[in-house]
C-alpha cells in the first residue's frame, strides 16, 4: 500500500469506483481530499461516453465532490480524437448520447444518416431496432464500425445496465465485422491519460473495478494496478483471469492515510 501511496499519478475509473448511479461510494470523499492534500496528479478516466467532462464535474458536485473539469477524460473524447486522426472532417452515423455527439462535433466530425464513413456506437438509453437496421446496412455498404468501449455492463444502483459492448454486439453479429474499441484497455486512451497527467507510467497507478479493462490496461501500459471490489468484480472472479492486480481493495477509502 505504501508503494501505491507514493505514486505521483492516479488514473481512476468512475462507475463502480467513485459512484454507483447517483450514489457516492464509501470513502470516496476522503480519497479525493487525500489526492488534493498530497498534491497528486489525478485523472478520472471513464469508458462511459454519455456525458461531457463538465457534466461529470457537475454530477460529482451534486454528490458533494468539488473536482475541476480538467480531471476528467472520457471514451467519447478518445473516440472523437481517433476518428479525427483517421479522417479529418469525416462523417458518421452515431448511436449514442450527447456526450459522444458533442465530442464528435467539436472534433469536426459530421453526422451523416445517408452514406457515413463510420458507424460509431456508444452508451445510450435510446437504442432500438431501427438503429440496428441502419447500422447493419451502413456497415454492409462499407462504413467502418467503431465502438467507444467493450464493456458489456455498467454498475447501477439497481444492479447493472447494458453498456456499449452489449449494444454493438447485434451489429457485429449481423455484419461479421469486428468493431474497433477505442476505450480501455486500448493503449490509445491510456497514453492520452498519461499525457494529460504529465506523469510516466512507472510513476502511475490505475484504480478500477474491472479485470478485463482497467487491470489489463494498467498491466499492458506498465502502471501499478489496484482493483476495487466496490463495482462489478468480486474476489472469486479474479481467478478466471491469467493476470492479477497487484493490490485488491474493498474500495478507494482504503487508500488515504490519516
Amino acid at each position: 500500500m505504501e508503494q501505491l501511496r507514493s505514486k505521483k499519478g492516479f488514473i481512476c475509473d468512475m462507475d463502480g469506483v467513485i459512484y454507483h448511479g447517483n450514489r457516492l461510494l464509501p470513502g470516496v470523499k476522503e480519497f479525493v481530499d487525500w489526492l488534493y492534500r498530497e498534491n497528486k496528479n489525478f485523472l478520472f478516466l471513464t469508458n462511459s461516453s454519455g456525458l461531457s467532462p463538465k457534466e461529470y464535474q457537475q454530477k460529482l458536485a451534486r454528490m458533494g465532490l468539488d473536482v475541476d473539469q480538467s480531471h476528467f477524460y472520457t471514451s467519447a473524447l478518445a473516440t472523437a480524437s481517433f476518428i479525427k486522426s483517421q479522417s479529418p472532417g469525416g462523417t458518421a452515423y452515431v448511436i449514442g448520447d450527447h456526450g459522444l455527439m458533442n465530442a464528435l462535433y467539436d472534433a469536426g466530425i459530421t453526422i451523416n444518416t445517408v452514406d457515413p464513413e463510420f458507424v460509431i456506437v456508444g452508451e445510450t438509453e435510446n437504442f432500438g431496432y431501427e438503429h440496428i437496421v441502419k447500422a447493419i446496412n451502413f456497415v454492409n455498404r462499407g462504413a467502418k464500425l467503431v465502438a467507444t468501449n467493450s464493456d458489456l455492463v455498467d454498475p447501477a444502483e439497481e444492479g447493472v445496465i447494458p453498456s456499449c459492448g452489449s449494444l454493438v454486439a447485434p451489429i457485429q453479429a449481423a455484419t461479421g465485422k469486428m468493431p474497433y474499441f477505442v476505450g480501455k484497455p486500448n493503449p490509445l486512451m491510456m497514453r492520452t491519460g498519461l499525457r494529460l497527467l504529465g506523469v510516466h507510467s512507472e510513476d502511475t497507478v490505475i484504480i478500477g473495478d474491472r479485470m478485463d479493462t482497467d487491470m489489463i490496461a494498467g498491466i499492458e501500459s506498465g502502471m501499478d494496478t489496484a482493483l476495487v471490489l466496490s463495482g462489478v468484480t468480486c474476489r472469486e472472479d479474479i481467478e478466471q483471469f491469467p493476470f492479477r492486480p497487484r493490490l485488491i481493495l474493498s474500495g478507494v477509502g482504503d487508500i488515504p492515510t490519516l
